[in-house]
Parts: C-alpha cells; structure tokens; sequence
C-alpha cells in the first residue's frame, strides 16, 4: 500500500536509485522508489552491462554494494574474477535479490510507473504526482491510475536521463559538439562449449592484459576484447578482417568487440557490443541497427570461434547501453581537473580510481586515460542547483563530460547512491 507521505522518493530504480534507497531504509527513513519498467537493476538487468568494473581498493560507501555481492553468491549468481574484482553478476539473478532487499527493508516499490507531476514551492519540492499500473488484487485488469499529491521531504533524480530535474527547468551543464559517446546494445550467446573454447583462446591470444582465463570450482570464466583501433596489434584481428572481406560482418560491426563468461550461466557468454558508430541515426533506429550488427555478430562466433558452433542468442538487452546523458548543474560542478590531481573534499561519497573512459564512434579516437592519484566526488556535485531538497544521481551528476566519463561506472553509482542516502539521513537528524 502506497503511503500518502514519504521522507525520501527515489525516482529510477537503476544502480544509483536502489542503492540510494536501500541505504536510506536502512538507516531508518520511509522510502518509496519508483521504476518505469518492470525490474530494479538497470544497467546490470535491463542494459545487460556485466561484469561491474573494478575501482579503487580504498572506495567509501560499499554497504550496498557488498550485501548484494553476499546474496548473490549465496544462490550462485556472482562471482570474484582473478584480479579481485567482485563485480561478476548474474543480470537475472540480480533483478530477483535487489527485490529482496528492499522489501525486507520497508522500501516501497512502484514498477512501470513516473512522475508526472512535482510540487514545488521557495527551492523545495513538496509532492508527486505518479502515474502508475494500479495493481487490483480482485481484477483480472490492469488499470492506469494517478497516484496524486504524495508528499516526500527529499526527492532523488535518479532516472538515468534527468527527468525529473527536465520537468524542473534545472540548468544543464552545457554541452559541446565533443560531449558525446555512442550507445551499445549488449546481449548473450548461449549453448557455447565454454572449456573448448577457453583452450583454444589462451592458446591463440598470449596477451594476458587483453585475454584471461579463471576457474572457479568446476566453471572456467574468461574474457577477451578486440577494436578497430590501431594503436594495439589484436590477436583477433585477422578474425574480424577476413570476416568483413567474406560479408560475414560490416566494417561497423569491428568497432568494438568484449565478452565475459557470467556468473552461474556456464554455457553462456556476455557482450559488450555491439557499439553503434551511427551518431545520426534515431533511438528506434539504433535499435533496429544493433539488433541486426547482433545477429552478424553472432553467425561471425559460430564461423570463427571454436565452442561457438552450437550457440544461439539467448537474450538482448531491453535498453540501449548509453555513456553520457544530459547533466544537471549543482551546488559543486565536478571538474575533469579535480579528478586527474585527485582533489579532497570535506564529504565525499566517491573515493575512486577508475580511468577517464570515452569510447568514440571513430577509429583511434577512443580514450582510456589512466588516473596517478584515487579521486574524490563531492557530495555537493549532488545537490541540485537552485533547490534544498532535490538531489541527482547517477550520469547525470553536475560534472564535466570527461569527468563523468570516470564516474559513471556501476560501483561507483552504488557509492554516490549510498553517499547521499547517509547525507540525507544527516540532514533529517540536525
């Protein structure tokens, strides 16, 4: 039963969202999160972006990130790769523990539904109005309905694409004709022969910073990747070209090419690809180009990859991958310089040490920059410009374009989420 008031609403069940709320029940506050599709998760379920990327040893803010690592290794649904990295989650498995969690805790969850209306008054917003799938235990129907006036003491941004601060006329940073990083849509083969496959790949790639190989128990996991970028000699090079030459594949379809084995799925492989270079292309468009790159990709695998032969395509992604979005201005805007010197703040929420991470549509233009220093994010980058009680999280944070491009991978969206749930927990206390 959805309450009439709340001290938090969180609007976007991604991973900044759900662990934002998660946190801020924890700590004993009445919390309401509400999703528009039909899982908690995000980046991980609905964009298929596993495993998480590894930062730093010494990051802040990890209650969430481990209770969730702990649930899902207890039913076989995550793993720790070689080098330490926890992050090896199971996408379906993770939409079923992040319920879970929140449930046990008192978060009250409304999935398939969005704000469509915020009271506001002096730079503090007052109340939602949600429109939403009302859910009649007695009926057979569902029913669209407007859950009205629903008042919240602190309202989180956490949609991935800044709606709410959107509806709120909030300033964007402004943006140039360089702020931009193409979209993917990531999916999995299954049906692979995972250990013929993982002897012939140590054997024919030697590169240990671009191929590993791991077992766990009775189950290999590995990963390797291949661009079109010339600065490294690829060991799958020859692949990929003899491939185009036969129109196996399209030149497009070499940009970008990453896969991970997936923590209990032992037959199934996930990809961080297709990227999608056609910048002018619509959202529907994209969709309908990486679906069929997809399908290429996958006949390509089964031509050239011994254990694919007997792969099938077992999911995509139900939404677009996507690396920078609009950002909203704050009390603090993050700067790319506050994170190469590592600069210190009085309440950060991010200790990190990931590197600036922008992947370009154009051959050689990609950049991986290495960071000399961990890096701190204020919580000030949080709070909303103009507004004393509205925060955002997640990609669209107030922060330069190439420093959100170090900052917007998934365990540090768990910290930020975190990080603001114990500001706002402060807050409510003074």
């Amino acid at each position: 039963m959805i309450k009439d008031n709340y001290d938090l609403i969180v609007v976007g069940g991604g991973t900044s969202g759900v662990s934002c709320a998660w946190n801020a029940a924890v700590l004993g506050l009445k919390v309401l999160l509400i999703e528009k599709t039909s899982c908690l998760g995000g980046a991980i379920t609905n964009m298929l972006v596993v495993p998480a990327m590894q930062i730093s040893k010494n990051s802040i803010n990890n209650d969430f990130y481990n209770k969730l690592y702990n649930e899902l290794y207890e039913i076989n649904g995550a793993i720790t790769y070689s080098d330490g990295n926890k992050g090896w989650f199971n996408p379906e498995l993770t939409k079923v523990i992040m319920d879970k969690m929140l449930i046990e805790n008192g978060v009250d969850i409304l999935f398939e539904s969005e704000v469509v209306n915020i009271r506001h008054n002096n730079g503090n917003v007052l109340s939602v109005d949600i429109d939403t799938i009302y859910d009649d235990k007695n009926s057979l129907f569902f029913n669209n309905t407007l859950l009205a006036n629903i008042e919240t003491k602190y309202l989180v941004d956490a949609t991935g694409n800044g709606k709410i601060c959107e509806d709120l006329n909030c300033e964007i940073i402004k943006n140039s004709n360089k702020d931009y990083q193409p979209t993917s849509l990531r999916f999995i083969l299954s049906g692979i022969n995972i250990e013929k496959f993982e002897k012939w790949l140590i054997e024919f790639d030697k590169d240990r910073t671009v191929t590993t190989s791991y077992k766990l128990g009775d189950a290999i996991h590995l990963s390797t990747a291949y661009t079109w970028d010339t600065g490294k000699e690829w060991a799958l090079k020859p692949l990929f070209k003899d491939a185009v030459e036969n129109s196996v594949l399209e030149v497009e379809d070499t940009n970008y090419f990453q896969i991970f084995t997936i923590a209990g799925m032992h037959n199934s492989i996930a990809f961080n690809a297709p990227r999608i270079v056609k910048s002018k292309l619509t959202r529907t468009e994209q969709y309908i180009y990486a679906r069929s790159a997809i399908l290429r990709l996958a006949n390509f695998c089964k031509i050239y990859l011994p254990g694919f032969e007997k792969s099938y395509i077992s999911n995509i992604a139900n939404t677009l991958g996507v690396r920078v979005t609009k950002r909203y201005k704050g009390k603090y805007i993050y700067t790319y310089q506050d994170l190469i010197e590592g600069r210190k703040f009085e309440n950060p929420v991010i200790i990190a040490d990931y590197p600036v991470d922008i992947h370009s549509e154009n051959k050689d233009k990609s950049k991986l920059e290495k960071v000399r220093k961990e890096y701190q994010l204020p919580i000030e980058a949080l709070m909303v410009k103009n507004f004393e009680n509205l925060f955002v999280i997640g990609k669209c944070i107030s922060a330069e374009f190439e420093a959100q491009a170090a900052l917007r991978i998934i365990p540090s969206c768990f910290s930020m989420g975190e990080g603001l749930a114990k500001y706002i927990k402060h807050l409510q206390s003074c």
